[in-house]
């Protein structure tokens, strides 16, 4: 396959460069930052592959400008979202992801996230750095604990099923899942429950589902309205799933007691989003998958998947 062109969004580890360079001539935009809309439509120009990660926006004109050698668009990230992936299927143009690779860490990084907001622990950082901790107090920046608990996990998929198996042994009451269906390994880990009894009944609600036109904007005022006053909401999946205007409303007006947020909408927020004023909100820069283990596996995979799809062609 000498004659196949790819090109690479980001600088990716050399893992997944070098299997490239193997098979077909590479193009990489060395830099960490995103490459802009009008060099993108450059540098695709005639390509067969296109590498690209889950802040790049692959459209229409993206692929015009390609031309018809393009053959795969292969993304570093579990979902295709930032993918115009009708396009791609009308132009016979292979969509590839990483689905399996980055959920335990994603999984990990939501636990973190639970803890932090439930046991208050950025808040206990903030006052060591600004010398706020003089002694200690009986019930100075008390949280609440997970015994006895009961989460709920909106979308039971890897990162939903590796939730549910890391949070079970902190002696949590139950747990409970919404998902399209009732799902047969979700068996003696977590419930079965309908999308009201899961926003009614959790203590803790973590988002797992991936986007859609039914999740786009699916927690809004609606559902947090029936969270408990003291429960936590928890987003790992994508930003788009939440209202951030409803979800500022509820943590300001203690329709539910604190916010985890791995991911947001815009990303990131821009300055002046009552979110980031609020103490009881964590937002943290989109790092679900950040282990040096995980992004090698994703970026060697995608090359892999890229490699296969042109052979095939």
């Amino acid at each position: 396959m000498p004659e196949n062109k790819v090109f690479i969004t980001r600088k990716v580890g050399n893992e997944a460069i070098s299997l490239l360079e193997g098979k077909c001539t590479v193009k990489v935009w060395n830099s960490e930052e995103p490459i802009p809309k009008d060099e993108l439509l450059i540098a695709v120009k005639g390509i067969s592959g296109l590498f690209c990660t889950v802040s790049d926006v692959i459209d229409a004109e993206v692929l015009d400008a390609a031309g018809p050698e393009l053959k795969v668009v292969a993304t570093m990230s579990s979902g295709t979202d930032n993918i115009n992936t009708f396009e791609c299927q009308r132009r016979g143009i292979d969509v590839c992801k990483t689905p399996d690779i980055a959920a335990d860490a994603a999984a990990d990084i939501a636990v973190a996230l639970i803890l932090m907001t439930s046991r208050k622990i950025v808040q206990g950082i903030d006052a060591i750095r600004q010398n706020e901790f003089k002694c200690w107090k009986p019930f100075w920046l008390c949280g609440s604990g997970l015994i006895n608990k009961t989460i709920g996990i909106l979308g039971f998929g890897r990162v939903g099923f590796g939730i549910a198996r890391r949070l079970r042994p902190f002696g949590v009451e139950r747990i409970l899942y919404n998902d399209l269906q009732e799902l047969e390994y979700a068996e003696n880990i977590a419930n079965y429950v309908s999308l009201d009894t899961l926003f009614s009944s959790s203590d803790i609600i973590c988002i797992c589902c991936g986007v859609n036109s039914l999740t786009t904007g699916m927690v809004n005022s609606k559902l947090l309205q029936r969270m408990k006053q003291t429960s936590i909401l928890i987003n790992t999946s994508r930003g788009v799933i939440v209202n951030h205007d409803d979800l500022a409303d509820a943590l300001r007006d203690g329709t539910i007691a604190a916010a985890g947020l791995d991911v947001t909408d815009p990303e990131p927020l821009p300055q002046g989003h009552p979110l980031l004023s609020q103490p009881n909100c964590i937002i943290l820069p989109h790092m679900g998958t950040n282990t040096t283990e995980t992004r090698i596996a994703m970026s060697v995979n995608t090359a892999k998947s890229i490699i296969a799809v042109l052979k095939a062609n």
